[in-house]
C-alpha cells in the first residue's frame, strides 16, 4: 500500500511538472489569423508566418501569467522532490504533508495563471479577431493542473494510510 500511494502521487507529480514546463516554454497558447497569415502566441513570444518575435511590450496579464506559471513549476518541483525523498526514506509524514501542500499550491498557481490568461484573451482577442482559438500548450496547462491536484490527493492519502 505504501509504494502504491507514494509512487502514484510521485508519478502524477512528475507528469504535472513535465506538462507545466512544456506548457510554459512553448509558443502555442493561442492561434489566430493576423493580416491573412496564421499566427500563434505563447507567454514569451509570438510567431507570424513561422517567424517568431519576443513580446516587446509589457502587458500586465502576460507578466502575471508568466510569474504564476513559473511559481507553479517551482512549487511542483518542490512537491516532487519532497515526495521522492519521503518515498526513498520510508515516508516521513512531515515530508509527505509538505510535498502535498507544495503540489496543491502548484495547482492553484497554475489555475490562477490560466484563469487570468483565459479572461483577458476571451475579452480582448474575442472582440479583435474573428478566427482565433486556444492551442495545445494552453490545454496541456489545464491537464497539468488536474495532475498536480491528483498528486496532492495521493500524497494526502499516503500521509494517513501509509505506516
Amino acid at each position: 500500500m505504501l509504494y502504491t500511494l507514494a509512487g502514484g502521487g510521485t508519478l502524477c507529480g512528475v507528469a504535472a511538472l513535465v506538462l507545466l514546463i512544456v506548457s510554459t516554454a512553448t509558443d502555442f497558447w493561442m492561434q489566430y489569423r493576423y493580416s491573412g497569415s496564421s499566427a500563434n502566441q505563447g507567454l514569451w513570444r509570438f510567431c507570424i508566418n513561422h517567424k517568431c518575435h519576443a513580446h516587446t511590450i509589457t502587458v500586465a496579464f502576460w507578466d502575471a501569467t508568466r510569474a504564476f506559471m513559473l511559481l507553479a513549476v517551482l512549487s511542483c518541483f518542490a512537491g516532487v522532490v519532497l515526495g521522492l525523498s519521503a518515498f526513498t526514506n520510508g515516508t516521513k509524514n512531515r515530508r509527505v504533508r509538505t510535498g502535498g501542500i507544495a503540489l496543491v499550491l502548484s495547482g492553484f498557481l497554475a489555475l490562477l495563471a490560466l484563469a487570468i490568461y483565459t479572461g483577458v484573451t476571451v475579452t480582448f482577442f474575442g472582440k479583435r479577431f474573428v478566427d482565433w482559438r486556444f492551442s495545445w500548450s494552453y490545454i496541456i496547462g489545464w491537464v497539468a493542473i488536474i495532475l498536480a491536484f491528483a498528486a496532492a490527493a495521493q500524497q494526502y492519502k499516503c500521509q494517513y494510510k501509509c505506516p
